[in-house]
């Protein structure tokens, strides 16, 4: 299977993002990729400082920026990942983070609300975000089980011992990682932790530009980094042997030493 990540800056202008995508998710399928993961928020990067809340640009999920990845999905034959704001009725003040996994024919697979929210390093994200309260679920496809967190979950590895637990192959992560001291090296040192922890593909998709480090990465079962960008936009591509997350596991059968028995939860 090949996976594509557009690393890519979003604007507030939703119709300028799409059409973006649609450039991207056209080179990754002419690439011969099955899954492009776009980054977090990426329908428009609403945040205290750019002056326009998530609620005031958040839509439905059958409005027309979900609407619109749906029919790039279809088109292309490729699964579709994103990140958008979701909008709740009846609360004008907050909008749900949600990440999207469309199938080959546009179809809505699984709509993740993120949980954890990034109430860190003097940002407080649940002033202006709901918190989902979804149970965490693998999505299955014909190339495997994936998991999906968002951004700052990485930094939660019960979010993803979850989906390990439930066989989950790959992990999908788009994530709008703000740029700070030793921020990009939390990522990097995060995502691959991921990736060893529960053997498994992890392929996280940044955001760049604006306020976020950019800094993509897909990472394998024994986290090794198979391919990484800078502070550009750019279009990752790799293929991903699924037989090697067997041949870690058996190396390294750390998800199946887990003693379940000693833990309370």
């Amino acid at each position: 299977m090949k996976v594509a990540i557009a690393q890519l800056t979003a604007t507030m202008d939703k119709t300028q993002n799409l059409q973006k995508a649609a450039d991207y998710i056209a080179k990754a399928k002419a690439a011969g990729a099955d899954f492009v993961i776009l980054p977090e928020m990426y329908s428009a990067p609403a945040t205290p400082k750019s002056g326009v809340t998530p609620a005031e640009v958040a839509e439905k999920l059958d409005g027309p920026f979900v609407s619109g990845l749906a029919e790039l999905a279809s088109e292309h034959g490729v699964y579709v990942v994103c990140g958008v704001f979701e909008s709740i009725e009846g609360d004008e003040n907050r909008a749900y983070n949600t990440t999207v996994f469309l199938g080959r024919e546009g179809q809505l697979l699984h709509a993740y609300r993120k949980t954890h929210l990034y109430d860190a390093f003097s940002y407080t994200e649940s002033d202006f975000i709901a918190p989902g309260d979804n149970l965490y679920q693998v999505v299955e496809t014909e190339f495997g089980k994936i998991g999906l967190m968002v951004c700052y979950e990485v930094r939660f590895p019960e979010i993803a011992r979850q989906f390990a637990l439930q066989g989950a192959d790959i992990l999908f992560v788009p994530a709008g990682w703000v740029a700070g001291a030793m921020k990009e090296d939390h990522w990097e040192t995060l995502v691959r932790a991921r990736a060893i922890e529960n053997t498994m593909f992890v392929c996280a998709a940044d955001q760049v530009g604006n306020i976020f480090a950019g800094r993509s990465m897909i990472v394998d079962p024994m986290g090794v980094v198979m391919a990484s960008a800078g502070e550009e936009e750019t279009l990752l591509i790799t293929e991903l042997d699924v037989s090697r997350i067997e041949r870690v596991r058996g190396k390294l059968p750390s998800v199946a030493n887990r003693r379940a028995e000693l833990y309370t939860n």
